[in-house]
């Protein structure tokens, strides 16, 4: 027997047996809340296992504003946190449009619901391609780094802040050695990015300024800053250097610790997937309001669930914004 969730002779809508609607929800509200609630769970668990790591490893932790200093139009500003701040006030004002839309639609306005429906869309997508823009900045890098023989990331230093590889080498790498593709490489294989620069640049380059020093990814409790080497320790740290370092990806990061790409990339990767779903659900629910779908079904409920899951991807994202950037 199929279950009669359609709208009785009385114009009301009916749950299957003809039971009192549980906690006087709609069935499409409370299949919405149960998904919110599983999806909740699984967030809670990424963000309680990178609590955990982090707390493992928290004198090697990287410092988030170290890593997230860009801001567009903004070439060689130390802008810390200004732009993630600027991504989370936007989806922030998106839920606001969306309560908007929501409040609309109880009063049947279907333009003032298709003008907030179509900014909450605007706003998502500002947030989506900020994100990407995240992401490749994160990716490329800033400074460029060195991975020793005892797999440890150290970063340079000129009095007393990080400098760029590109800040005291100069040329272009001098080893003679190209990237493989499957043209030239052996077997037909690809093999991953190389470095701008060689291990015997950086070295070379490293000990004729006598003014650059080393700096660990650990940090010093007292402090709370990155540890800086001697500069007798810096030489001989960078002579066990095997590595190049230059950005971050699922392997190796010139911020620090690997394992924090790994949980920037799923975290923040994740949440990005829900939030292109909002966007995508978002506009196929603006075309219906325009085309005037819920004018003649007499509610606008679609609205309103699809705003339970907006509000919920942006409430998971300032969980998100606290745990990885702020705390």
């Amino acid at each position: 027997m199929e279950a009669n969730i359609a709208v009785n002779s009385d114009n009301k809508e009916t749950w299957g047996g003809g039971g009192v609607k549980p906690l006087g929800a709609s069935y499409g509200k409370m299949m919405m809340w149960f998904f919110i609630l599983s999806d909740a769970l699984t967030f809670s668990g990424f963000l309680a296992a990178y609590g955990l790591t982090r707390f493992k490893f928290i004198d090697s932790w990287p410092i988030a504003d170290e890593v997230f200093t860009h801001f567009p139009g903004l070439h060689g500003v130390h802008a810390p946190m200004y732009y993630v701040a600027l991504m989370t006030f936007i989806l922030i004002i998106s839920s606001v449009t969306m309560v908007l839309a929501v409040d609309a639609g109880h009063k049947m306005q279907q333009k003032k619901v298709a003008w907030y429906m179509f900014f909450t869309i605007v706003f998502g997508a500002i947030f989506l391609g900020s994100q990407a823009w995240e992401w490749k900045n994160f990716i490329n890098g800033s400074y460029g780094a060195v991975k020793t023989a005892d797999n440890h990331i150290v970063q340079f230093v000129k009095d007393g802040h990080q400098i760029a590889l590109a800040d005291f080498i100069e040329g272009e790498r001098q080893d003679g050695r190209v990237q493989h593709s499957k043209k030239n490489g052996l077997w037909f294989q690809s093999e991953k990015t190389i470095s701008q620069y060689s291990i015997a640049q950086v070295q070379e380059a490293f000990k004729n300024d006598p003014s650059l020093l080393l700096r660990l990814e650990k940090i010093n409790p007292e402090t709370k800053q990155k540890i800086i080497l001697s500069r007798e320790e810096s030489l001989a740290k960078l002579a066990t250097a095997k590595e190049v370092v230059e950005g971050a990806n699922l392997r190796v990061n010139e911020y620090g610790n690997p394992i924090f790409a790994d949980f920037f990339f799923f975290i923040t990767g994740f949440h990005g997937f829900h939030v292109f779903s909002g966007v995508v659900l978002n506009i196929i629910i603006f075309f219906n309001v325009v085309l005037g779908t819920y004018e003649r079904r007499g509610h606008y409920e679609m609205v309103e669930k699809v705003g339970l899951y907006w509000h919920f991807v942006d409430l998971v994202w300032v969980f998100v914004f606290t745990f990885f950037y702020l705390v």
